[in-house]
């Protein structure tokens, strides 16, 4: 038995060990981006390339991560992802030049695409009934608190070391996973079948288009109009595709079009939020990288308590009103950052409102990953991970360029002084703000608790997280 409990510990440990890394560099390096451009040179716009070639290769490669998961075995695709991860932190991290710096991360986010979707495939199908659910809370709650978590650790790590070691560290981290993986990891049954290629390849440009016309690159009607035709493309492909990237039933079940419409429009605000207001505190309040990091702990303290005890209040309300109550909770500390301090009352001003942010954002978390990925035949597991994390890595992008457009449009030729820096915070949350209004509002009128899930196909029963009653 204590063999049984310590290989199930074991196994949800490797696969959110592995989620939480991946979701860590979202945001590790934000924190950390002064160094960056004093160690290697870089120019403001060539700065911006050190998160978006991350976050465009992350995004955009998601849905093909799925689908490879779903052809060649999650397991094997997921230990591909974290080998090309690992290997382009380990280049990142001894980057001599911005062009070196650019490919790796460009690297690690093609890597992250393999290996993530494939992380919560294996969660499903390695773990079942009760200790699934508890499995996907303790899931939700830490990559809940991950991209905060990103930016605390980012701010201890450059301040005690260097920004080259927000890189370097995913690399001990990353050879352990690989090396547990095969010990501890059950492999999922091979669908076989082949590769959608022009669906991936219409989604990764479109969405890369889109990303790069909301933030300004390049001729913005020509790279949005670009995006809308590519994507529009994408849709014609996969109603035609024998094996789509995305197979489009995904979307007949109105719950999870709902989830993964509010999953989009969520990151918009809690993204955008963490890289304005970390501009807020450096440039503003003249705060160092490691206390600039460590101001955004009662967010992630908020995220991790409501995303670990959602599934108990989802039992005595519903999936539909936790999720309604965490949008409210947004939606509210997103308007009280609409009226940022111009001196220092981080208390009151900061602390306040990322904690009631962090709090709404652990309450549709969790609802809606459960939603999206409890009610999917196993078979499109693989698919639906994608999907789903291709939803958030795309709303976060959107989001931040969206909202700092607003914020720079609001202090361009003006100069930098407190006053109208929180001026231009104030007209970025406002609009922060009714993108969460929105998310609200498609939680009202569409998402519904979920109906039980599909079963899984016969296989071995899975083992309980601790002891016979599978406590986590």
């Amino acid at each position: 038995m204590e063999v049984r409990v310590s290989r199930a510990t074991l196994t949800l440990a490797v696969i959110v060990s592995c989620e939480l890394m991946l979701m860590l560099d979202g945001t590790i390096t934000n924190v950390a981006l002064p160094g960056i451009r004093d160690g290697l040179g870089l120019s403001p716009g060539g700065l911006a390339w050190v998160s978006n070639a991350f976050l465009l290769a992350y995004g955009g490669l998601m849905l093909l991560g799925g689908r490879a998961g779903d052809v060649l075995g999650r397991r094997r695709v997921f230990v591909g992802g974290m080998v090309l991860f690992t290997a382009a932190s380990l280049l990142g991290g001894l980057a001599q030049n911005p062009a070196w710096l650019i490919a790796a991360r460009a690297a690690q986010g093609a890597g992250a695409a393999l290996a993530a979707p494939s992380t919560l495939a294996l969660l499903t199908t390695n773990f079942d009934g009760p200790a699934r659910t508890r499995a996907l809370s303790v899931y939700s709650s830490v990559t809940a608190s991950a991209m905060t978590l990103g930016l605390v650790l980012g701010g201890v790590i450059t301040s005690t070391l260097s920004w080259r070691w927000v890189l370097l560290v995913n690399v001990p981290i990353g050879v352990l996973v690989v090396a547990l993986t095969p010990r501890v990891v059950t492999e999922s049954p091979r669908l076989g079948g082949r590769f959608d290629l022009s669906g991936a390849l219409t989604s990764a440009l479109g969405l890369a288009a889109l990303t790069l016309g909301l933030a300004g690159v390049g001729n913005r009607p020509l790279a949005i109009g670009l995006g809308v035709l590519l994507l529009a493309a994408f849709v014609l492909v996969e109603r035609r595709a024998v094996q789509p990237v995305t197979p489009l039933r995904l979307f007949a079940d109105r719950a999870r079009s709902a989830a993964l419409l509010a999953l989009l429009l969520i990151p918009m605000t809690t993204m955008s939020a963490q890289f304005l207001i970390v501009q807020y505190l450096q440039e503003a309040l003249g705060w160092g990288a490691l206390r600039a990091g460590l101001a955004f702990l009662p967010m992630a303290f908020g995220m991790f308590v409501t995303a670990r005890y959602a599934p108990r209040v989802m039992g005595a309300l519903s999936s539909r009103l936790v999720a309604l109550l965490g949008t409210v909770l947004m939606a509210g500390g997103l308007a009280w950052l609409a009226f940022l301090p111009e001196t220092n009352g981080y208390a009151l001003g900061v602390a306040g409102p990322l904690l009631l942010l962090g709090a709404g954002l652990g309450f549709v978390v969790v609802p809606f990953n459960m939603t999206i990925m409890a009610t999917v035949a196993p078979a499109d597991s693989g698919a639906a991970a994608g999907l789903l994390q291709t939803a958030m890595l795309t709303g976060a992008s959107m989001g931040i360029a969206v909202l700092s457009s607003v914020y720079a449009s609001s202090v361009d030729g003006r100069a930098a002084s407190r006053s109208v820096i929180a001026d231009g915070m104030s007209g970025a949350f406002t609009v922060a703000t009714v993108l969460a209004a929105v998310a609200f509002l498609v939680v009202l009128a569409a998402f519904r608790t979920p109906a039980p899930p599909v079963p899984d196909a016969p296989r071995e029963p899975a083992p309980a997280l601790e002891g016979e009653n599978g406590r986590v």
